[in-house]
């Protein structure tokens, strides 16, 4: 057993020293990717063998892990991030959303982030930001077993865990799953909002390198009571025991909700759904090759030629219903007409079966980052609508890419045209072009690109969905066209970005049940910029400030300004000790913030009220100890000294909020 062992270290540490050494981008595939597969090696082993023979001498295993990871269809190889300094990188909802009074419930972004994906979508995405999902899949490769553990605990019984873990049982088979489930009562009424997301990962490859196969499975449940807003919101000012709770609101039934962090019951609200089983296997042609050392022989192969198939079955949920039906407050509050007590539903589900086949070339056997790909894929849909009716479709859709993160590591280029052939999203397209170019070790990247999709409406807007949508006839199809370039430089920390979009049929909510289109092409100019300044020894000011301006007659509003500061002490203290303390700071100028349908789930334009809210001040304490992070925080700090913010209208934000989190790496 000791023997296999140190084999098995020996082999890992050449394959981690070979990648140390002459880059990643030599040894990456398309797609998900598999490990190096040698690139020059051969070329570059003369002048590495004395190192690597004087490190093979101890086992690095022992005592350490060497582990990475490559997201979902990315040839990147990327590292664990150890930072303490920004607490929204382990928190599910980023600064830049906002959501209806409770972690969990319906959140949207303040920044202009339309739909950019074609073909069939059920229009269900008040809850995204809280879901596993594909692309924020990461495959891993690890020297040791990794676990991480993560448990946050916030007021009014707020709670969030977080469990990661991921092992190579082989150094050609790695395994991985995440947990993560968040729960919170809130501080009003009928409230309740949890979330239960799973993901579980696989990868492997054969002794010869040829075949590989990736194994993906998603599960993320989604349960959110929905209580309306508040019936009257100016009582918040006169607040007899100065808790929210005590205030009446416009759903739910009066004292049917409790308070507690383990009652993920709802009684009025939404139950949504998204699981998700992907299978991607590929098969490869090419050369193969060995590399023979003083006491090893390693074969290596170079793939020319990949046939490869991807089979993804998608099972999604959208369902709003009620127990506890009062007809009054549905009738007065938002003009829908029901039975009073008695039970009501919108249900719709999807089954989504896609068979994706695809042919790769690799032009270049020594990077194995440039390369060819055609693909065509047919996609089988069905419906089920309250169990009433049903409905089946299909769609047939071809893909081309093209790919270079070039040897020396200059220049990254990647191009895809995805086009729906036939079927019911016919005519849909996505067009995307990137470059990315390195300008100098001090100067830093500059990436510029367009990507412009035509999309068909979600199935929300057509006429068979459950849910109560009004005006759904003779939508056309939405086109948008984004311009977007990024400069980065992380010497000089420093990111400055810009987008213009240029958007044509343009679909939304005008109110709790209406849809429109807006045919008249308007445009939206976004420019964005985060800069780190070092004000002293241990004195930072981290800046992100981002502008916005729509032109035209947009349905579209905006706060021309969103910015957020954090001021921290921070470094390295005693030895083990890594610190980041200070304030934080976010703010956005006034502008009509959108509406939300509880009934619905969608965020409709309102053009009638502005919110002019006071800054988010938060107060915060990050520290690593080793593997040990911990992050306290007092946030909205601001409601001390003022009237809580308003959301949207009968949605207030959270007043004095405090949260207390570990988490907590473990080496096998």
């Amino acid at each position: 057993m000791m023997k296999r062992r140190t084999i098995l270290g020996l082999l890992l540490l050449l394959f981690v020293l070979t990648d140390a050494e002459w880059g990643w981008a030599q040894g990456f595939r398309p797609g998900m990717g598999s490990f190096p597969a040698g690139g020059n090696m051969m070329q570059q082993m003369g002048t590495r063998k004395s190192k690597m023979d004087s490190l093979q001498k101890r086992d690095l295993l022992a005592d350490s892990i060497t582990i990475f990871y490559k997201s979902f269809d990315s040839t990147r190889n990327r590292g664990m991030d150890s930072s303490i300094n920004d607490f929204t990188t382990r928190f599910p909802l980023p600064y830049t959303h906002y959501h209806m009074g409770n972690l969990g419930s319906a959140a949207r972004s303040m920044l202009f982030s339309p739909l950019m994906k074609t073909g069939f979508d059920a229009g269900f995405h008040a809850f995204d930001i809280y879901k596993f999902t594909l692309e924020n899949t990461r495959f891993y490769q690890t020297t040791r077993p990794y676990t991480e553990l993560g448990y946050l605990l916030g007021a009014k019984a707020e709670q969030l865990i977080d469990l990661k873990h991921t092992q190579n049982r082989k150094s050609n088979f790695n395994f991985g799953f995440e947990y993560r489930f968040s729960n919170s009562p809130g501080a009003l009424k009928n409230q309740n909002a949890s979330h239960n997301n799973f993901r579980f990962t696989s990868h492997y490859q054969s002794n010869n390198r040829q075949y590989e196969i990736f194994f993906l499975y998603i599960s993320n449940k989604s349960s959110v009571s929905e209580n309306g807003g508040l019936v009257d919101v100016k009582k918040l000012d006169s607040l007899a025991l100065n808790d929210p709770y005590e205030l009446e609101t416009r759903l739910g039934r009066s004292g049917a909700a409790i308070r507690n962090p383990f009652n993920t019951n709802v009684s009025t609200g939404h139950l949504q759904r998204d699981n998700m089983l992907l299978i991607r296997h590929h098969y490869d042609l090419g050369k193969k090759d060995s590399l023979v050392t003083d006491t090893a022989t390693y074969k290596i192969f170079y793939p020319r030629f990949r046939i490869e198939h991807t089979l993804k079955y998608q099972q999604q949920l959208g369902h709003f219903f009620d127990n506890n039906v009062d007809s009054l407050r549905y009738l007065n509050y938002f003009n829908y007409r029901t039975r009073n007590g008695q039970y009501f539903q919108f249900k719709d589900s999807w089954k989504i079966l896609t068979n994706e086949f695809a042919l790769i070339s690799f032009p270049d056997k020594t990077n194995q980052s440039q390369f060819l790909k055609a693909a065509i894929a047919v996609q089988q849909i069905s419906g089920n609508f309250d169990t009433i009716s049903s409905i089946k479709l299909n769609n047939i859709y071809a893909i081309g890419e093209y790919r270079n993160r070039t040897k020396n590591q200059v220049w990254d280029l990647e191009a895809k045209g995805e086009l729906y052939l036939n079927g019911y999203n016919s005519g849909d397209y996505s067009a995307l072009v990137s470059m990315k170019r390195l300008l100098g070790k001090k100067i830093g990247y500059l990436n510029i690109g367009l990507h412009n999709i035509n999309r068909t409406p979600s199935f929300i807007f057509n006429d068979q969905s459950r849910f109560p949508v009004q005006n759904r006839t003779g939508f056309n199809k939405e086109n948008i066209v984004k311009f977007f370039g990024v400069y980065e430089n992380p010497a000089k920390a420093i990111r400055v970005s810009a987008e213009y979009s240029l958007v044509s049929n343009y679909l939304y909510f005008d109110s709790f049940f209406a849809a429109k289109q807006e045919a008249t092409l308007f445009n939206v100019l976004q420019l964005g910029i985060f800069k780190k300044f070092k004000l002293a020894r241990n004195w930072n000011w981290y800046t992100e400030i981002h502008a916005q301006k729509t032109v035209g007659t947009a349905p579209v509003n905006l706060p021309l300004i969103l910015t957020r500061n954090r001021l921290a002490f921070e470094g390295n203290f005693y030895t083990n000790l890594f610190l980041s303390t200070g304030l934080e700071i976010r703010y956005n100028t006034p502008f009509k913030a959108d509406g939300y349908s509880p009934l619905l789930g969608q965020f409709f334009y309102q053009n009638s009220q502005t919110f002019n809210n006071r800054p988010d001040m938060h107060a915060f304490l990050h520290f690593r100890i080793k593997s040990f992070k911990g992050f306290i925080r007092f946030e909205n700090l601001n409601t001390l000294f003022s009237k809580v913010n308003l959301l949207s209208d009968q949605y207030p934000a959270q007043g004095v909020w405090n949260r207390i989190g570990i988490w907590w790496n473990f080496v096998n």
